[in-house]
């Protein structure tokens, strides 16, 4: 059992706040801190990874969680204590999650099926404007050594 120099007696049953998704989350390749909608968030590529949920609709403590639609049916069926959504977050490809009721372990595989959703989407784009403009031109024959 790890030891987080908690002062005030024992801990609660949960203890994870946006502190712990940020510590687990910026352990993942190419995430950093950020805000979205004003509070804090996880970003990939610039892409949303995570964020405290604001929107009125949600519950206070939660965290919108951007998953996969296949994956968050599955997440809503296995654990509905857990995991949960809102009618405004019906069409978008996120998960509300309790705080309270989710543990570190849970919390970074979440966020790892997170990382993988988000990068999957990102990462086979290259810029397809910028095609070699710059660079080495090709060579004219003033530049080729005679013999």
């Amino acid at each position: 059992m790890d030891n987080h120099n908690h002062v005030n007696g024992p801990m609660p049953r949960s203890t994870i706040d946006f502190d712990t998704v940020r510590k687990i989350g910026l352990a993942l390749p190419g995430v950093e801190e950020s805000t979205a909608y004003g509070s804090p968030a996880l970003k990939v590529h610039g892409k949303l990874l995570a964020g405290i949920a604001v929107n009125r609709s949600a519950e206070p403590g939660s965290l919108g969680v951007c998953v996969d639609f296949d994956d968050r049916a599955e997440l809503l069926a296995a654990d509905p204590d857990v995991y949960y959504v809102t009618d405004h977050y019906v069409p978008h490809n996120v998960v509300l999650v309790r705080l309270s009721r989710v543990n570190p372990d849970v919390l970074r595989d979440l966020l790892g099926m997170a990382h993988k959703f988000v990068t999957r989407n990102v990462a086979p784009r290259p810029p397809a404007r910028k095609r070699r403009r710059l660079g080495p031109r090709k060579t004219n024959k003033s530049q080729i050594p005679r013999g």
